[in-house]
């Protein structure tokens, strides 16, 4: 089989590779289509903490079962799947309270060991999420992404008729809008790109806002009918915007921290207190995630085009891909398909 490796930052290559093995509770996946993450490109350029190499790279992965387990007793040959890339160890106190998204141990394919950028990955039985016809195989690799932002709407638990701000318009803040829309959100984004607020504005048909601009909190408070957001969700992982988010919340408000800040975070205390303020990370997704999306994507009321601007061949990706990927300005969200 034709597998895609990173050798070294800057050093990716095609190798030919025998068909993986796979153990009595797994599945030989054929994969389809791999979304392209920002793990993927860090990864490539070197700047991804906790990475060793070589690395098969990929962790946004749909596929059909090619062959399975003897344990294996749900998934069955010919069957469509996405694959969650967090393998849990299953007995640290996370795991034993369901939330195996937050191991203490977790390993993810594509990252701690090899992922999607391959003909062929073995995988977990309990990994597998079932794709209705309804769904593509496009579509099935890019749950991932929007299961990441769909935990965060849950994690925020996002109501209908509720003013939620999104900070950050790439694919996860666009997800998390889209979401919280579905909800029955009022939702307005927020993003210093003029490129990616009309994206927003034509793909999303939200209202966008500069948060440089400055008439940024009155703009904001006129967008909600003179109040701040009920609800903040930060998609950017930049320290300003993180560290503003307790000002842009109304009194009762709440902050979901999705995007990854390395580093501090200081945060005005007295504010932060006068408002009493939930405050709340989101990491990874569950299995409940994943459904959700499944559920929204079938009923299309959000669709892989919210995020996804270029579609790559398997074939060729890897003979272009600092050129066409990590050096890409316009790419938002790519797929690969096999």
């Amino acid at each position: 089989m034709k597998t895609l490796v990173c050798n070294e930052p800057f050093s990716i290559e095609y190798v030919e590779r025998e068909k993986p093995s796979y153990a009595e509770n797994e599945v030989l996946l054929k994969v389809k289509a791999v979304g392209i993450c920002g793990t993927d490109i860090h990864a490539f350029a070197g700047r991804q903490p906790f990475f060793s190499y070589p690395r098969v790279l990929g962790h946004e992965i749909s596929g059909v079962v090619e062959a399975t387990g003897s344990a294996c007793s749900t998934a069955k040959v010919g069957e469509r799947f996405s694959v969650i890339p967090c393998i849990p160890c299953g007995e640290c106190s996370a795991c034993a309270e369901g939330k195996t998204n937050c191991c203490e141990n977790v390993s993810l394919y594509g990252v701690h060991q090899d992922g999607g950028f391959t003909e062929y990955l073995s995988v977990l039985e309990s990994n597998l999420v079932k794709l209705p016809e309804t769904v593509s195989d496009s579509q099935g690799a890019l749950i991932e992404c929007f299961a990441i932002s769909a935990h965060a709407v849950r994690r925020a638990e996002v109501k209908a008729g509720q003013r939620v701000l999104q900070v950050g318009a790439g694919p996860i803040g666009l997800a998390a809008a889209a979401i919280a829309k579905a909800n029955g959100a009022e939702v307005v984004v927020a993003d210093v790109s003029d490129e990616r607020r009309a994206h927003v504005e034509k793909a999303l048909g939200i209202k966008t806002l500069n948060p440089l601009a400055e008439n940024y909190v009155d703009d904001l408070k006129a967008a909600f009918g003179g109040n701040l957001a009920c609800t903040l969700l930060d998609a950017t992982g930049n320290k300003g915007s993180m560290s503003r988010s307790v000002e842009l919340i109304r009194h009762g408000g709440k902050i979901v921290f999705i995007g990854l800040y390395i580093g501090d975070l200081v945060l005005d205390d007295p504010t932060f207190h006068k408002k009493e303020t939930t405050l709340l990370s989101s990491r990874n997704a569950t299995r409940e995630d994943f459904e959700r999306v499944i559920e929204l994507m079938s009923k299309g009321e959000i669709d892989e085009n919210i995020m996804k601007n270029r579609d790559y061949d398997f074939d060729t990706v890897g003979l272009s891909y600092q050129q066409d990927v990590v050096n890409n300005a316009t790419l938002i969200k790519g797929v690969i398909n096999f």
